[in-house]
């Protein structure tokens, strides 16, 4: 029989804290009958949002076609996407359950191709791109192809999403992580882009590409223009590969805030030697489709030969799934003004994303209000990284560095496994995420329904004062 000895020991050090110890519980405590309020996951679907009807009805008709042959059946569709689905089904004559061409179906990435470019106003090219079982598998191939041993490095945003810190230990390469400017709205710093780079090169560590998550991930920031600028140059000068994580992009709720993709701001710039590798997901904006998998990558700056590597690396699994790469195409060509599922279609999004960002509201003012917790009001994305401080139980100044991290690592994990017993609701720890010594976070959504979200503030309120008190009466 196998035991732990014989598995690969870069999957035994790897961690995901999204669906960490603390969710395993909490779903032993919901089959014991407890309410909870899972805000450990972008996952809009799984709280109660509703799929776009015009993506649902067009999925119906395409994987199961037999409905077209009915008109009693098709008497509950608007004729837009009738016609739709009778046009992809001549476009894609083996159906969904086929698989495609390796690097996704060609019309598909045209159509991703021309959203690009009416997205940003400039040139884009389908040969450029890879359709993927949502960006995560993205994110996988480009750390498999430019991972060459170990010793290459990639800076990661700290907080970062764990896919990436996951990933890159389960290949066996580097971490270089970098600390976002928490008292600047989360962006990015170059004076300490800078040290961190040079801080590994110390150590013997090869950088070879410098990953950005925008809008945040877990911080809800929105980087600006300016912010976008400054990477790109620092990536230029240091010669590193930029991984655009934006998947967020369409979630933006700030009155002054604006998503400014790399590829737009790199052409701006007249940048034609930088790798831009950028990821894009149907799972996140207003259509959270995330079951569905489906999702693409973009890379500009590479030549014909590098890219056939990474075609040639997604053929080895074939393709990605053909229902995705359809979501992935639906999303990029929604219904236009005029057609009959037109305002439908404007008002389920502008509904999803009005609601978002009165929720963002909710979760900001609530938090901040809570004596010894901080909050940055989410611009965008779907999650906020919330500061909260703990009288200290032990001496610190008398820790080393790595004691210190131990400590708060379990402090906080203990805060948040208390707050699951005591209220129902599940967030991750900062340490999970990785948060700057001597501060203390967790990561919580504002994705449940708004009555829930004015529910958990107040919940988080009494939990937290309580907690202290017990702290405080226990020293």
């Amino acid at each position: 029989m196998i035991s732990l000895k014989d598995l690969n020991p870069h999957l035994l050090t790897a961690e995901y804290a999204v669906r960490g110890p603390i969710v395993i519980r909490a779903q032993e405590l919901e089959k014991q009958g407890k309410k909870i309020i899972y805000c450990n996951i972008g996952n809009p679907q799984a709280l109660k949002q509703k799929p776009l009807t015009y993506i649902r009805q067009v999925l119906g008709l395409m994987e199961y076609p037999a409905l077209l042959e009915n008109e009693k059946a098709l008497s509950a569709f608007p004729k837009d996407m009738i016609e739709r689905a009778k046009k992809l089904h001549h476009m894609m004559p083996h159906g969904t359950g086929a698989y495609t061409q390796s690097a996704g179906t060609p019309f598909m990435k045209q159509a991703i191709a021309e959203y690009i470019t009416k997205r940003d106003g400039i040139p884009a090219d389908e040969n450029q791109i890879i359709m993927t079982d949502g960006a995560s598998k993205g994110v996988s191939a480009v750390l498999t192809a430019l991972l060459k041993k170990p010793s290459d490095g990639f800076m990661i945003p700290i907080p970062q999403y764990p896919l990436y810190s996951a990933t890159i230990e389960l290949y066996g390469g580097s971490q270089i992580g970098y600390y976002l400017d928490e008292a600047n709205s989360w962006q990015l710093n170059e004076e300490i882009l800078t040290k961190s780079l040079n801080d590994a090169k110390a150590k013997g560590i090869d950088p070879v590409a410098i990953v950005v998550i925008n809008p945040g991930n877990p911080t809800g920031a929105v980087l600006s223009f300016e912010n976008v600028k400054m990477v790109i140059e620092f990536a230029r000068k240091h010669k590193l590969a930029i991984m655009a994580d934006e998947v967020y992009q369409d979630n933006v709720y700030a009155i002054d805030g604006m998503f400014h993709s790399f590829a737009k701001v790199m052409h701006q710039l007249g940048d034609n030697e930088t790798t831009l590798f950028s990821f894009h997901s149907v799972s996140k904006g207003f259509m959270g489709e995330c079951g569905h998998r489906g999702g693409f990558l973009e890379i500009r700056n590479v030549p014909a030969d590098v890219m056939a590597e990474f075609i040639k690396l997604q053929s080895i699994s074939l393709c990605s799934n053909t229902v995705g790469q359809l979501v992935t195409y639906l999303v990029v060509t929604p219904p236009q003004k005029g057609e009959a599922s037109y305002d439908l279609y404007v008002q389920e999004r502008d509904g999803i994303l009005s609601e978002l960002k009165a929720k963002a509201e909710i979760l900001g003012k609530g938090l901040n209000g809570i004596e010894g917790m901080e909050i940055d009001v989410p611009q965008g994305a779907m999650y906020a990284f919330v500061k909260f401080e703990l009288p200290h139980t032990a001496d610190v100044s008398k820790m080393s560095a790595a004691e210190r991290l131990a400590y708060e690592s379990k402090r906080d994990n203990d805060y948040c496994m208390a707050l699951l017993e005591e209220t129902g609701i599940c967030v991750v720890p900062g340490s999970g995420f990785g948060q700057l010594p001597g501060t203390l976070h967790f990561r919580t959504t504002f994705l449940p329904p708004r009555d829930e979200m004015e529910s958990l503030v107040e919940k988080m309120r009494a939990f937290h004062s309580e907690y202290v008190d017990q702290i405080a009466k226990s020293k």
